[in-house]
């Protein structure tokens, strides 16, 4: 049997932002590990540090102290060029906004990170037309932004994310923008690239269809991790949830 192994490590991790005069301590001292294949949601209330924690662990900012590992490779060590390779290769973002380029078709916005990452034009569109297929968009895939539903470009966002097969996708707020039944294709969608594909998937989100499908919960309140659950430990129902936020 195959050894869990953790691809994601958190380790006493402090944010500090300058507001005006105030710093406010966005995080106080995290400690998380994830491991790899898992499909993590971190959830809490606005404010809680939850967002603050997905941009670490994203390499889209740096602690104040403390450590973040990709890979038991101490990203806050990495020069500019060296982070702008782990985000090509290693991560997969989506974005609430979905984030894709407006006047680009849907092939062109899934193929561009594999372009950047050095792939010949041959094989990136080869390889995009079935990202595109495996999104359920294999007939779209001409279609621009404006000619397609707020589901569909999100789901022109997963593709592009699955573009260089990174190890990790990080998804903030990916149902915000969605209505109820595009949501829950969103989210199984995910869960199924995390089976199929052993992708870790992290996801920042206040979205409880979410706890469903996820094999942890971390719950952050008050910059600190709080407490996490498995799924089977998710017992609570969401009027519950919601109330205690």
């Amino acid at each position: 049997m195959e050894e869990l192994r953790n691809i994601v490590r958190v380790v006493n991790v402090t944010k500090t932002f300058r507001l005006g005069k105030v710093n406010v301590q966005a995080l106080k001292g995290v400690n998380l590990e994830i491991a790899a294949g898992d499909y993590i949601s971190i959830m809490g209330p606005s404010g809680s540090g939850k967002t603050t924690l997905f941009n670490m662990i994203g390499g889209l900012d740096k602690p104040t102290s403390g450590k973040v590992f990709i890979d038991e490779v101490d990203i806050a060590q990495l020069d500019a060029y060296e982070l702008a390779w782990l985000r090509c290769r290693k991560i997969g973002y989506i974005f609430q906004t979905f984030n894709i380029i407006q006047v680009m078709t849907a092939l062109e916005n899934v193929t561009l990170p594999m372009i950047f990452a050095g792939m010949n034009n041959d094989d990136a569109v080869q390889k995009g037309l079935q990202l595109l297929e495996l999104v359920g968009l294999g007939d779209r895939f001409q279609h621009k932004p404006f000619e397609l539903s707020g589901g569909q470009q999100q789901r022109v966002a997963v593709a592009r994310a699955l573009a260089n097969d990174p190890a990790i996708i990080l998804a903030d707020e990916p149902t915000g923008n969605l209505d109820l039944k595009t949501g829950e294709e969103i989210i199984s969608l995910l869960k199924q690239l995390s089976k199929e594909r052993g992708v870790t998937v992290i996801s920042a989100t206040h979205d409880f269809k979410m706890l469903n499908v996820s094999d942890q919960v971390v719950w952050i309140r008050d910059g600190l991790v709080d407490k996490i659950e498995s799924r089977e430990e998710l017992s609570i129902s969401v009027g519950e949830i919601a109330t205690k936020d």
